[in-house]
């Protein structure tokens, strides 16, 4: 079983990338779960959500604390959150970040990419929503999702013009991760 923790900040659809990673790995055939961290969630406060993805049927529904896969969707959270708390050795961190991993200084062993999620959103949405960006730079980086099938569910989820300028996001986002 893969676990995915993301963090960012409420508004900005944690909690939706982890229904739509989760609904993405489905259309792949695999057995997924997506859910928030419950407590209390406002705009701009700080939040986690979850995605659990196996080959097999999922029964465990606690709170992931060791994920393979951490998620910063707001940088800012570095320092504030413990965002590496239980991520495996042999993890990955995905920040939405300017910087370079080197740049940002991270005591991990896990493996630290970085994409500058936020303005690929700006540049494909107008609006600085990065959660299907940052979709698009996980598949990349992991193969764990079919790119496709995450474009798949953000148009299901994101109709029309709206969905085309997602799935340009998370294309791009595919292409920039490093």
């Amino acid at each position: 079983m893969k676990e995915i923790r993301i963090h960012g900040r409420g508004g900005q659809g944690s909690v939706t990338m982890a229904q739509m990673l989760a609904q993405a790995a489905f259309e792949d055939g695999k057995w997924a779960q997506g859910f928030p961290s419950f407590g209390v969630e406002r705009l701009g406060a700080p939040v986690q959500a979850f995605t659990r993805i196996d080959d097999e049927k999922i029964t465990d529904r606690s709170q992931i604390d060791t994920p393979d896969y951490v998620i910063v969707q707001d940088p800012t959270l570095i320092g504030l959150v413990n965002v590496l708390e239980g991520l495996r050795e042999d993890g990955m961190v995905l920040l939405n970040s300017t910087s370079s991993p080197e740049e940002l200084g991270l005591e991990t062993e896990a493996e630290v990419l970085t994409v500058d999620a936020t303005n690929i959103a700006l540049e494909h949405l107008g609006k600085p929503i990065m959660n299907t960006a940052l979709m698009g730079a996980f598949s990349s980086a992991t193969g764990l999702i079919k790119k496709d099938s995450i474009i798949k569910v953000v148009k299901e989820k994101f109709s029309g013009e709206i969905g085309e300028k997602n799935a340009s996001a998370i294309n791009a986002a595919f292409e920039r991760v490093k």
